[in-house]
């Protein structure tokens, strides 16, 4: 039996300068679909698929991070005095839901290095990263994080949670090259290429913010040079993981939507506000009086 995956990582310390100037005094994580903070979503899923313990990478300018997950009885108290019931229930489980880990990555160079940062934080365990940008729901379904550990409890391996992209956006991400067809949406990763021409791209199916690494990852990481622009790439590690043990890559079910592009962000607003009942009729009425304008 392998270990149980109890732990997720959710790096956070990004300056986030797609959304300035919103971002230079707010975290770009806790810009909210809504009313809910697009990170309060990552931890969420990363509850429901049965973690534990969510080490958030922040930097010294992320303290508003730390605030939001810390338990604040008063507040709650006063919450419940004035009869709102429900939102000191909100708050109270946002703060409670699981174990808050914090981990400072005080220089920016690269996902890779911010994963280094956290090696003594994970342990010696498999762990999950959610990548902040990629919001994933899969409404009536496991959520893509359940969905792989699903995977890694039949295989005991690395896990990367990819989506086959359209051909005109092939060179925007990076690219699995699989050792065999797909088999239950999983094969064996042979090879990752980033960013490659549609021409040359090994398939269509493109990482897309979520891994379920094995501890092996870290002295991958540790043996990773620097590329471009200084920074640690965690998908040059997760290459060299393949060459030495299993990595899995899964064509996971769940619709993505990338809010840390700017148009993203508004698509998922839109979307997220037309499935509450509270705010659907008049979302809807908006949206036609713009059309019929």
């Amino acid at each position: 039996m392998y270990k149980r995956v109890r732990k997720a990582v959710i790096p956070a310390a990004g300056l986030g300068t797609r959304f300035l100037p919103a971002t230079k005094a707010l975290a770009k994580e806790m810009l909210p679909i809504v009313d809910i903070p697009t990170l309060d979503y990552q931890v969420n899923e990363a509850v429901r698929a049965g973690v534990e313990e969510i080490i958030l990478i922040i930097s010294k300018a992320k303290e508003d991070i730390k605030k939001h997950f810390s338990r604040e009885e008063e507040y709650e108290n006063y919450l419940l005095s004035k009869g709102k019931v429900e939102e000191a229930n909100i708050i109270k489980e946002i703060a409670t839901r699981a174990k808050i880990t914090y981990v400072y990555q005080n220089e920016m160079l690269g996902l890779g290095h911010a994963i280094l940062c956290t090696k003594e934080a994970v342990g010696n365990e498999p762990f999950i990263v959610i990548l902040g940008d990629d919001l994933i729901i899969n409404e009536g379904g496991d959520n893509v994080s359940t969905q792989m550990v699903k995977v890694y409890n039949e295989t005991g391996a690395s896990v990367i949670g990819c989506q086959e992209v359209l051909p005109e956006n092939v060179s925007k991400y990076g690219i699995m090259a699989l050792k065999s067809e797909l088999k239950d949406r999983k094969a064996l990763l042979s090879d990752m290429v980033e960013k490659p021409a549609l021409e040359v791209a090994p398939s269509r199916l493109a990482c897309l913010g979520r891994y379920l690494l094995t501890p092996g990852i870290f002295d991958e990481l540790e043996n990773t040079k620097p590329g471009k622009g200084g920074e640690i790439q965690l998908t040059d590690a997760i290459k060299t993981l393949a060459q030495k043990e299993d990595v899995y890559v899964y064509d996971f079910i769940g619709r993505r939507y990338d809010v840390g592009d700017k148009y993203g962000f508004v698509e998922a607003t839109i979307d997220f506000a037309l499935k509450r009942d509270d705010m659907r009729d008049k979302v809807l009425n908006h949206i036609k009086e713009l059309l019929n304008k």
